[in-house]
């Protein structure tokens, strides 16, 4: 089947090209679009692309940060500004992935994969779509629920707040084989203090459900209270709650149910 590709200058237009015709799918780093062709995937029938260079802008000079969806990688372990975001980056597959894999695209990506999309949803970002309805910024939980029906939009940027400092946000992906392999799990939690308390604890979880979620039992075994040894073992123990994981190749549901609780006690001590 022949694929035809369209190139616009600028995003909104790529955006109407998208939203009008159901068999177009946007082609940012390809490592998403180019294995579903190479892979025989019939129902895309258009590429659409744009070289707009506010998609690969980034703006990390004030305590908020925004990312436009064609932004790599690679370019985030470049930015010295985006420190807090470099473990997430380097968990994305190899140095070629690196270079190619964009923050939009990991939006989309399928378990075991979508780690960067861990992290900024333990940020609590927002996402700029485009589409037939006109721009719009949606909270990425929103965005994941919904992940399904926003194939027919375009994603232009993503944006959170920097975390107050290093020890406020925390990452971990488990994988068996490293940097390049799909995650078992992975973990991001962002706890912010005020007043020697956390307040407005985030813990997202990936590999543990069809997108990436929330950890909320989690989460509310932590808010307003401190970090000490028995309200992580708490917050360990409820990990598990409102996850639905899957078997797959690298792991099965019930070994990642039991894992959870370990490595979340693991990344709030701030063990290895």
């Amino acid at each position: 089947m022949a694929v035809t590709v369209k190139t616009f200058a600028s995003a909104g237009e790529a955006a109407g090209a998208i939203s009008s015709d159901r068999s177009a799918r946007y082609l940012g780093g390809g490592t998403l679009v180019m294995r579903a062709l190479n892979e025989g995937d019939v129902s895309i029938s258009t590429v659409v692309r744009a070289s707009d260079q506010t998609l690969t802008r980034i703006d990390a000079s004030g305590p908020r940060i925004t990312l436009g969806a064609g932004v790599t990688f690679a370019r985030i372990l470049g930015e010295r500004d985006l420190a807090f975001l470099h473990a997430p980056a380097r968990s994305i597959g190899g140095p070629a992935v690196r270079n190619m894999g964009t923050v939009g695209g990991n939006l989309f990506a399928p378990n075991p994969y979508g780690d960067f999309t861990v992290a900024l949803l333990a940020l609590d970002a927002t996402v700029a779509v485009q589409g037939g309805f006109g721009a719009r910024d949606i909270a990425i939980e929103e965005f994941l629920q919904s992940r399904e029906r926003q194939s027919g939009a375009l994603v232009l940027s993503v944006s959170c707040t920097r975390p107050a400092s290093a020890e406020a946000f925390r990452y971990r992906k488990i994988a068996r084989i490293k940097p390049k392999g799909g995650s078992v799990i992975t973990l991001a939690a962002h706890l912010p203090v005020s007043g020697g308390r956390i307040a407005g604890a985030r813990i997202a979880l990936g590999s543990m459900a069809p997108t990436q979620i929330r950890a909320k039992a989690a989460e509310r075994a932590l808010e307003g209270r401190t970090l000490d040894a028995a309200n992580i073992n708490a917050a360990a123990s409820a990990a598990v709650e409102g996850t639905s994981p899957a078997d797959n190749a690298l792991g099965s549901a019930w070994y990642r149910r039991e894992i959870v609780g370990v490595h979340l006690r693991r990344l709030l001590s701030g063990q290895e």
